[in-house]
């Protein structure tokens, strides 16, 4: 008797069968390439930033008046090599660029979670228990939706930086994203300020969005089922209905950081921000641009690494959208 070629052989399908969710969603975001090459460039962006005190050729804040403006592969009077070159101020550009990548990404993603916890527990209590719990959080959505977002960041963020002692963070707090941040305390407090900020405007699509997940997912089977056993509200929201709802989170939360990112290089830039000497991507590309048509590879150098950041966040996000759409088993 004939036998099909494309058969799958019993042990191949028994490991199918035997394989997890998250190990199937693994193996597909493997085949996307251009999303593990992304995955790549931001893991050594990471692990550059994570490095920069040990890595750092040159005290952050050092200033030498006598060589600024130095071209990459620069050599100062005393001999000092530099490779990206050195600021205005005679700063070495690379150790500058890499506490800022320290900064500018260590904002982006504390900013990202806090807001992306907020919209999900947010979401989650308007979705599930409906009535005048939905009322009261999809008017207050609504509301925070409708606001001038850029106008408000602008003005928010100058207020709390401009009173740093109105910053609700405790001392061990301020300690801790210092040593996070490797800054000042003082610093420390300014980078919480513009992580409040932004945090406050990025919970809105979020919530939005897991509300949605939540009502397609609240009147399933098994979770009448939970009802039905005796399970509390609490055990069913965080055992059955937020791992069903995960998936969308996960790609909202990635495109969320490129958000921030971009949001927080924006008010640094316009100098509402996180200023100097605290370095970040915006800052730096700030003060360039007064140099730009006498020194024109100022600006580039800190404008790359938002656009390559930008860029590399954006297509992880596209290889975890295709990896957890279930159409894409094939």
């Amino acid at each position: 008797m004939a036998t099909s070629t494309t058969a799958v052989p019993l042990e191949e399908a028994v490991t199918r069968r035997s394989e997890g969710q998250w190990a199937i969603v693994f193996r597909r975001f493997r085949r996307h390439r251009l999303a593990m090459f992304c995955v790549g460039i931001l893991t050594l962006l990471l692990i550059l930033s994570a490095a920069t005190p040990l890595i750092a050729p040159y005290e952050r804040d050092q200033p030498n008046l006598t060589g600024r403006f130095l071209t990459p592969m620069g050599v100062d009077a005393d001999g000092g090599f530099h490779l990206l070159g050195t600021d205005h101020l005679g700063r070495d550009y690379a150790t500058r660029l890499l506490y800022a990548s320290r900064v500018s990404l260590g904002t982006a993603f504390i900013a990202t979670l806090i807001s992306s916890t907020i919209g999900i527990l947010l979401g989650m209590l308007a979705g599930y228990f409906g009535g005048w719990v939905d009322t009261i959080i999809s008017r207050t959505l609504e509301i925070v939706a409708t606001f001038p977002t850029l106008l408000l960041l602008l003005i928010l963020a100058s207020i709390l930086v401009q009173n740093i002692n109105a910053v609700p963070l405790p001392s061990w707090g301020a300690s801790l994203l210092a040593f996070i941040f490797a800054v000042s305390e003082r610093e420390a407090r300014i980078i919480f300020a513009v992580i409040l900020v932004l945090a406050f405007f990025g919970w809105t699509g979020t919530a939005r969005l897991m509300r949605g997940m939540v009502l397609s997912v609240r009147e399933n089977v098994y979770i009448e089922s939970a009802r039905a056993l005796g399970a509390s509200n609490m055990r069913i929201l965080f055992r059955h209905v937020f791992p069903n709802a995960l998936p969308p989170m996960i790609v909202d939360f990635t495109l969320g950081v490129n958000g921030t990112l971009v949001a927080e290089s924006a008010l640094s830039f316009l100098g509402f921000g996180i200023q100097d000497p605290t370095p970040t991507w915006g800052n730096m590309l700030g003060y360039a641009q007064s140099y730009m048509f006498q020194y024109p590879w100022m600006p580039l150098i800190p404008a790359m690494p938002i656009l390559i950041a930008s860029i590399a966040i954006n297509y992880i996000g596209d290889g975890l959208r295709d990896a957890l759409d279930p159409r894409q088993r094939g």
